[in-house]
């Protein structure tokens, strides 16, 4: 037999160099029954010592138990040191981690996608990225039996086979030297066991090519990696590729299933959270205010026209879009009640109206989407299904629990069956999914944006209320904090500058976006930062002047609200705080002023049929950018004011008029 002394020393004498601290706080660790991770890189193995790496990478099932061998015995060299502590105690369950992010192992051929891993992979260090749909139950795996040669005496360990669904086989002979026994027995009060979990990761649909389905793989926790992933998250698995029996189920052919033996599993939902955004890209925001300090809203709009550039105008869609990907913030009221950060936006339009190119760039500018339509989701798409799986039940995540702390498109969403419409609600204002299925009673979050787009039925009868011309319930419809209907009417004027804009871009295609002047449009990447950085940056206090506006508009809206009965509600008042909160991150500041609240009554001024103040609210999709945002403003402010009846408690505005 190979001598295995030589290299785990020399693991041993790797892990005191780099992870002291690490083997440090584990002999300290009171609990001596804990599994405990020790986490490495790849490549400052790699840079230590390259054979030792390559060994690890080649043959990893060998080594990386050798290299949990190593940190026992890396422990007892350091022990010496630690013997004056009370709790000081050599840990036996301790496992290396090696994370390959950022080494040479980070390339195609052991970084692969999960439908190009092949029988060439097995037994090799592989790394795979996908989202977890499936998160099995936690159970308890016997780890090792040892058992004795009745002739010999020797002492020997057989561990289990992933191959046969860890069953512990019976061994054939005796391990030992000149012993040919076949007769063993099995000591007592020996029994390991291990935590057990089976999961299942799905590639991502945004690395797909087209017309690919996504493909999943199993993929096995053990010890201290179960329970660290939750249906929806984004995760890097690094392990061992293994075979495993299918179930052997009547009537199924019993095959060989690839399956992932994690060693090492990271989280990309914290990533995402906390995205760094470089020193020089957060200045060249604050230069950019800087420099429309006089004219704030003619800077919004240049923010503005960066998303969906290539849809001419329709300056209120693009306005509602930013204000829901940014969203307000979350609180928590007197009750503890949690009152949702996140807005919902319904697009209601004619065919060709552009709804679906809104839908497809916001799943680009959030950092987690998922997109789906309404004919092609069921309840269980949508929200979570059971499934049995080897005789046990388990719920596989939809569409709403993936895009957990992101964005949930729904096209076509009056396509959807009643049934499956109204498993939404609870998602949308109360953020969690209430399940009930096969015996799994549970609730999962669902922090989701929702961004739906429908066609109305039939033709748009504007003397109709929005659930008549969109067979969408009230209920429902009073969840959207802002629904726009875009209504494809003969404009001969807006008809010949749309051709003229649509035509140019053939012609000169890309144009626009070749510009580095910030002042005119902003690319895609640098939008995206932008969302991300003021979401997380501020949080926008109401002020006073705020305070009166939203709450003499809300009154006002009470008293007037018959044909919008289903919409004024105090979800209403909500929307509109979210709404000037939203304004307010996406103005770069951190108080909501009269600016940012009168905007939000002009945005909920479009979304509602019939407008309380605004004799004509005008139709959004004829709605443009204007020359002097700041000046148009200016007579916006003025009316909605007069018609709140509030103007002379702001006295600026009557020596503006002056």
């Amino acid at each position: 037999m190979e001598d295995k002394s030589e290299p785990r020393k020399e693991l041993a004498g790797f892990l005191i160099k780099y992870h002291s601290k690490q083997l440090e706080s584990i002999i300290l660790s009171p609990d001596p029954r804990i599994h405990y991770p020790i986490l490495i890189d790849f490549a400052e193995l790699m840079d230590e010592n390259p054979h030792l790496a390559n060994h690890i990478f080649s043959n990893s099932v060998e080594y990386l138990s050798l290299f949990d061998e190593s940190a026992i015995w890396a422990q007892k060299v350091m022990f010496e040191d630690f013997k004056k502590f009370e709790n000081a105690t050599v840990k036996e369950y301790v496992h290396v981690r090696v994370n390959v992010c950022g080494s040479p192992l980070e390339c195609p051929e052991t970084f692969p996608s999960i439908g190009r891993v092949r029988v060439k992979h097995r037994g090799i260090l592989l790394t795979l990225k996908g989202t977890v749909i499936r998160s099995g139950t936690v159970k308890m795996i016997e780890g090792e039996k040892i058992y004795e040669c009745r002739i010999c005496k020797h002492r020997f360990k057989v561990h289990p086979e992933v191959e046969t669904r860890n069953s512990i086989p019976k061994p054939t002979f005796c391990p030992s030297q000149n012993c040919e026994s076949t007769r063993f027995q099995i000591v007592e009060d020996t029994k390991i066991c291990h935590d057990y979990q089976e999961i299942k990761i799905q590639e991502s649909t945004q690395v797909l090519g087209v017309g690919a389905i996504p493909r999943s793989i199993p993929v096995i926790l053990k010890d201290d990696l179960v329970d660290i992933v939750k249906a929806g998250d984004d995760v890097i698995v690094t392990g061992v590729l293994t075979a495993k029996w299918s179930s052997d189920m009547k009537g199924v052919r019993c095959d060989l299933d690839p399956v992932l033996i994690a060693n090492h599993v990271r989280r990309m939902n914290e990533l995402k959270s906390s995205i760094d955004i470089p020193d020089d890209v957060i200045l060249k925001f604050k230069q950019f205010w800087l420099e429309f300090k006089d004219a704030p809203l003619k800077g919004r709009n240049a923010i503005l026209r960066g998303i969906c550039p290539q849809v001419f105008g329709l300056f209120t869609v693009k306005l509602a879009v930013a204000l829901t990907l940014i969203g307000g913030v979350q609180h928590v009221d007197a009750s503890g009640t949690k009152v949702r950060g996140e807005s919902h936006l319904l697009l209601v339009g004619d065919p060709g109206t552009g709804k679906s190119q809104f839908l497809k760039f916001a799943a680009k500018l959030s950092n987690r989407s998922v997109i789906t339509t309404g004919l092609g989701s069921t309840s269980a798409g949508l929200t979570v299904s059971a499934v049995k799986d080897g005789g046990e039940w388990m719920l596989e995540a939809g569409a709403l629990v993936l895009a957990d702390g992101g964005l949930c498109c729904i096209d076509e969403f009056d396509s959807m069956r009643e049934h499956d419409r109204a498993t939404i609600h609870e998602a949308m204002e109360q953020q969690t999914i209430s399940v009930a299925k096969a015996g799994l009673v549970t609730t999962l979050s669902t922090r989701t944006i929702v961004f739906g787009a429908t066609n109305p039925k039939g033709h748009y009868d504007p003397d109709q209320p929005l659930s008549v011309n969109t067979t969408l319930s009230g209920p429902l419809l009073s969840r959207f904090d802002i629904v726009l209907v875009l209504l494809d009417t003969k404009n001969p004027e807006w008809d010949a500058v749309v051709s003229s804009h649509i035509l140019f871009e053939q012609a000169e295609p890309g144009k626009g976006n070749s510009d580095e002047n910030l002042t005119n449009s902003w690319p895609l990447p640098l939008l995206r930062r932008y969302i991300h950085f003021v979401k997380g940056y501020f949080r926008p206090v109401l002020t006073k002047e705020a305070e009166k506006v939203i709450s003499s508009y809300y009154q006002l809206q009470r008293r007037s609200a018959t044909h919008n009965a289903a919409r004024t509600t105090v979800r209403m008042l909500e929307s509109l705080i979210r709404l000037a909160q939203a304004h307010a991150r996406l103005m770069f500041r951190n108080e909501v002023t009269r600016l940012d609240a009168i905007t939000a009554i002009l945005c909920i001024e479009s979304s509602m049929t019939t407008s309380a103040i605004v004799d004509n609210v005008g139709n959004a999709l004829h709605s443009n950018f204007t020359e002097n945002p700041d000046e148009e403003y200016a007579k916006q402010e003025r009316l909605i004011l007069e018609k709140l009846s509030c103007i002379d408690e702001f006295p600026g505005i009557n020596m503006l008029e002056g």
